[in-house]
């Protein structure tokens, strides 16, 4: 799921009701770069760019967009025309003093949508807007 920044202390305030905060995992070997943490098996990513929608809930409050995705909607899928090659460009090829080379990995691949109905986009407001804390 990704979710606002913003919404970082109220998923910290559900510790002990759900919510697992990445730094309480057995392994940070498994976490993604920007999850926060996880309700039951879902991982929450946190960005700044996540959606909010500014005063338009029935009380006034902010409204974040979370969006959902099921491990059943995205695939990746590999490109057997054109399989992975290690470039590599010597330093002769820089110039009368060599001093750098080049390396590079070039790779096909795409990600594929294979069930737009494991998508969601669910909708929340702050918990402190409902005299949390």
């Amino acid at each position: 799921m990704l979710s606002s920044t913003e919404l970082q202390t109220d998923f910290d305030s559900l510790v002990g009701q759900g919510f697992k905060n990445q730094w309480d995992y057995s392994s940070n070997l498994s976490a993604l770069p920007t999850e926060f943490g996880a309700v039951f098996n879902i991982r929450i990513l946190m960005s700044s760019e996540a959606p909010v929608s500014r005063g338009t809930s029935a009380n006034g409050q902010d409204v974040y967009y979370n969006t959902t995705v099921g491990r059943q909607a995205i695939t990746h899928v590999t490109q057997d025309g054109d399989s992975m090659k290690l470039l590599y460009r010597g330093p002769e090829f820089s110039g009368m003093l060599m001093q750098n080379c080049t390396l590079a990995i070039r790779f096909s691949q795409a990600q594929a949508l294979t069930q737009d109905t494991a998508i969601r986009n669910t909708l929340c407001t702050r918990l402190s807007s409902l005299g949390g804390p």
